[in-house]
């Protein structure tokens, strides 16, 4: 199964290193198989402070700026975004920076304006799915810090070896209880939770082979092989994408984002160990 770093340290906010992680787990509950790093295809891109920005002068859509990227000399890059703000540090991938997906930058003209790199938006990144304008990064560390370093979106992966007679270890909660146990460390609520516990739900209960509830209606065919069903009736939802934090827990356990309903979905399964599925009410 596989488990990710920051997401257990969500749930056991402790110190030790992923490698001492590995090795608590591996010595008191399950073998971990593999422990790989992510997100190496962003180990040359570097933090850039914009000093000088103004209109491309033969393009009313692009930006001609001067970046700072610690190296000691301004570089003229290109930008296409809506807005580049003068002072504000960004992503900035140099000439030569390999970008996730394999895209190979190179020092070329634009419109006749050199370009020496790129300012680069979250989806250039793989960081979400937004593309409208370059992240902009609210942070206080000299231009030339790598990214990774600076903005924490770097994760390690662990493959654990969950035998049969374990479920309860099938999900980060899971694991996260015997982390506790053995740092010494109580299980937390993630934030991305905190906003929730106060939200009534109330669930039916019903021991009946039928049932109908918020106007529509479950039948369980078979009571042996599923002697219980719970579902809930949930409506104003509006489908589309998902907020960025949940697509990175997602995409750290090999998930694809889809919407922001079946992300759900699955960080319950992965998070909690609770199988789940949503259904159209209109179908």
């Amino acid at each position: 199964m596989l488990i990710s770093h920051d997401w257990l340290r969500a749930l056991v906010p402790h110190r030790r290193s992923p490698e001492e992680v590995r090795d608590l787990i591996s010595a008191h509950v399950a073998t971990v198989d593999r422990m790989e790093r992510l997100r190496g295809d962003l180990r040359d891109v570097v933090v850039g402070r914009v000093v000088q920005a103004g209109r491309h002068p033969n393009a009313d859509t692009l930006w001609v700026t001067k970046v700072d990227d610690g190296s000691g000399t301004l570089l003229d890059v290109v930008c296409g975004a809506p807005v580049v703000t003068v002072g504000t540090l960004y992503p900035f991938a140099r000439a030569g920076t390999v970008l996730p997906g394999g895209v190979r930058l190179e020092k070329r003209k634009i419109r006749g304006e050199t370009s020496n790199g790129m300012l680069c938006s979250a989806r250039e990144l793989g960081l979400g799915a937004d593309h409208s304008g370059i992240m902009a990064l609210e942070i206080d560390v000299p231009p030339g810090t790598s990214f990774l370093e600076a903005v924490d979106v770097a994760d390690v992966q662990f493959d654990v070896d969950v035998l049969p007679n374990r479920p309860d270890l099938l999900s980060h909660a899971g694991l996260a209880r015997e982390l506790s146990a053995l740092t010494s460390v109580a299980v937390a609520i993630p934030p991305e939770l905190t906003d929730l516990r106060d939200i009534p739900l109330q669930m039916p209960v019903v021991g009946a082979r039928e049932a109908t509830s918020g106007g529509i209606t479950v039948r369980v065919e078979d009571l042996d092989g599923c002697p219980h069903y719970m579902g809930v009736v949930i409506r104003g939802v509006t489908v589309g994408p998902s907020p960025d934090w949940l697509v990175r827990r997602l995409e750290s356990v090999g998930v694809r984002s889809i919407s922001n309903v079946v992300d759900a979905t699955n960080y319950m399964l992965h998070g909690y160990g609770q199988p789940m599925h949503a259904f159209d009410a209109t179908r």
